[in-house]
């Protein structure tokens, strides 16, 4: 799937925090943002898109970044 979506996309956001545990991002062209939020509704997700937004300036492709509560 990153392989995918890195011929398409620059940032891929999920909100699968064990992703960051289950690839070698180094391996890929495309930044990966993980929301991590206290469940997946979109009223939770909704409040993280302003740090979001500022994840997706700062993220490198190869280290996934961690958006909002720590696991």
């Amino acid at each position: 799937m990153l392989t995918l979506a890195s011929q398409h996309f620059d940032v891929f956001v999920t909100v699968d925090r064990n992703l960051a545990y289950q690839q070698n991002f180094a391996e890929y062209s495309i930044a990966v943002a993980v929301l991590c939020a206290r469940s997946n509704p979109l009223a939770e997700l909704i409040p993280l898109v302003p740090t979001l937004l500022k994840a997706i300036e700062e993220t490198k492709p190869g280290v996934p970044r961690l958006v909002g509560d720590r696991p």
